[in-house]
């Protein structure tokens, strides 16, 4: 399965930039990874977000959006995969992903009704992907 992941920004402090490197190495057995680190000039550049995320099934990282446990997660993954469509998870700025893209993504997810900081976004979400493709994948990561 293809999985683009856009953020606005690179995760800049240590532990962000640790664990974003750990997850990576992790989730890069189990999906073909494309990562896109939009600069931060474009935090509320809608066309330039949308343009890079393409004609791909977009999931954009929103505190109003819907919460799914791990379990759903990795269900999810499989109807993409099934699907046969590149996946684009999206995280904004750290004020967020501008109107205009939230109202062109095919799913709104929130990864809690928590607000983290960016960084910490970032990551949570790396995490948040390798535990569902392990329960896919029938490993025990996940217990």
């Amino acid at each position: 399965m293809k999985i683009h992941l856009i953020t606005v920004g690179k995760p800049k402090l240590h532990y962000a930039h640790m664990g974003w490197n750990e997850y990576m190495l992790r989730l890069i057995k189990f999906h073909k990874i494309q990562v896109t680190h939009l600069a931060d000039k474009y935090a509320y550049d809608s066309a330039k977000i949308l343009e890079t995320a393409g004609n791909s099934y977009k999931v954009g990282m929103v505190i109003e959006g819907k919460t799914m446990d791990s379990a759903h997660l990795a269900k999810f993954l499989k109807k993409i995969e099934f699907d046969a469509q590149e996946v684009s998870f999206i995280i904004g700025g750290p004020e967020g992903l501008p109107e205009a893209v939230i109202k062109k993504c095919n799913y709104r997810w929130s990864l809690s009704p928590l607000t983290f900081p960016h960084d910490l976004a970032m990551v949570v979400l790396l995490e948040a992907l390798y535990r569902a493709s392990t329960i896919n994948a029938g490993l025990p990561y996940h217990k």
